[in-house]
């Protein structure tokens, strides 16, 4: 299974939650809401979830082994990092317009 897309759908500075992400397979399958999340060691991504009845969160969808695992995190903190990138060039270009 490849990754085909990454989509960086939202970003924010203020929390742990850094930006919202959708991983699209194949170019047949996508998943949205994986998130990036800034962790006491460093960032991570967090698969989409949902609440139980005795308030613990499942994950929806996830890897099943840890090569792919490692494979989809590497790649979605590498968009992630180009997106940041690019927002801070264009905050840099928008500051010395003005």
């Amino acid at each position: 299974m490849e990754i085909t897309s990454i989509t960086i759908r939202k970003m924010g500075s203020e929390g742990k939650m850094k930006a919202i992400v959708s991983v699209t397979f194949d170019d047949s399958f996508v998943v949205h809401d994986i998130k990036v999340i800034e962790g006491n060691n460093g960032y991570f991504i967090a698969m989409p979830s949902r609440k139980t009845q005795d308030g613990e969160f499942k994950d929806i969808v996830h890897p099943i082994n840890s090569e792919f695992r490692e494979k989809l995190s590497g790649e979605v903190m590498r968009k992630y990092y180009e997106a940041l990138e690019q927002a801070e060039q264009h905050q840099m270009e928008v500051v010395a317009e003005n």
